[in-house]
């Protein structure tokens, strides 16, 4: 299925009355991109207050390193006693310690104010608004702190399975893909696979195959720039792992089968003649002829019952498959 490159529920880190939300449903926005806002005013006073308090205890340490230097000198003159140059070493030495306290308490204060601004966190659109301004919002509220949905679709993801059988050939067409420095080509199409939807690359298989049906899981990115393909769509997906080049192709409905083998029905002189062929890969759409077709031959796609060998037919030219 179909799934969002990245996605993310944008969720409150502080509480607070969602002041204002910055976004339309269903917009386009960029990473930094302003949100929402909490309201942020009893975090600015926090903020503030730890700012002011920082600069009062910054006073005090001051008038301490003065008082400070006043007893060492009068200690060296012995006007003083030594236990008071170390009381107030000691106090200098706490007031130090009290203004990284009070650094903290600022950087606390501040990341809690920042949080009131609530930004993009990548490229994406959003989805449906889940709180509307005005509504008080907490954190610790796991069903309610949320405001909206991103998904990233440019570039989107499509996870896909395979049989378990396939993961050797796909291994080997990875690895000399890597080594030419490219990804394997993968194709999105329509359920019904008449309709391609887009063409991306292949970027990983999953590190475990599923027991239950023998099959694994791997992950291509489109870059669907024309939003053909929408997170939760269901899609036919085809895994390209080599190119053969000059190979004879037919609709896949042109092969038949009997007892001795596969065969197609093709036009010699205006009637219908069998001829017995060899089938390589048949995707269900296109299958790839390696013996038995020359480049070029009419066959038959409709009509099979009513065909013998000799039936008189009528051609009618059809496009090439591919």
């Amino acid at each position: 299925a179909v799934q969002a490159f990245q996605n993310a529920l944008i969720r409150v880190r502080v509480d607070g009355t969602l002041q204002e939300v910055f976004f339309q449903e269903g917009q386009d926005v960029k990473k930094g991109d302003r949100l929402a806002l909490i309201g942020p005013a009893p975090y600015q006073a926090a903020y503030d207050q730890a700012v002011a308090r920082k600069a009062a205890d910054m006073a005090v340490l001051t008038s301490a390193r003065l008082d400070l230097a006043r007893s060492v000198e009068l200690a060296k003159q012995q006007y003083t006693a030594q236990q008071v140059v170390d009381q107030r070493t000691a106090t200098v030495a706490q007031l130090t310690a009290q203004l990284q306290s009070d650094d903290a308490a600022i950087a606390a204060a501040k990341v809690n104010l920042d949080y009131t601004n609530i930004s993009a966190p990548f490229d994406g659109r959003v989805g449906i608004r889940m709180a509307d301004p005005g509504n008080v919002i907490r954190a610790a509220d796991p069903a309610g702190a949320g405001i909206v949905t991103i998904a990233q679709i440019r570039p989107i993801a499509v996870i896909f399975t395979l049989p378990q059988d396939s993961l050797p050939a796909i291994q080997a067409a990875m690895t000399l893909a890597q080594g030419a420095g490219t990804k394997l080509t993968v194709f999105a199409s329509s359920p019904d696979g008449k309709t391609l939807l887009g063409q991306g690359e292949l970027q990983t298989t999953d590190n475990t195959i599923d027991p239950a049906n023998g099959t694994i899981k791997l992950k291509a990115s489109f870059p669907n720039a024309d939003n053909r393909l929408w997170p939760g769509q269901f899609v036919t997906m085809k895994l390209q792992t080599e190119i053969q080049r000059g190979a004879i192709t037919v609709p896949s409905i042109a092969v038949q089968r009997r007892a001795d083998g596969l065969f197609v029905y093709v036009i010699k002189d205006n009637a219908a003649a069998v001829q017995a062929v060899t089938v390589g890969q048949d995707d269900g759409r296109v299958a790839i002829v390696t013996k038995g077709l020359d480049e070029g031959t009419q066959v038959v796609i409709a009509g099979h019952s009513r065909l013998a060998n000799g039936t008189k037919v009528i051609a009618a030219q059809g496009r090439p498959t591919s």
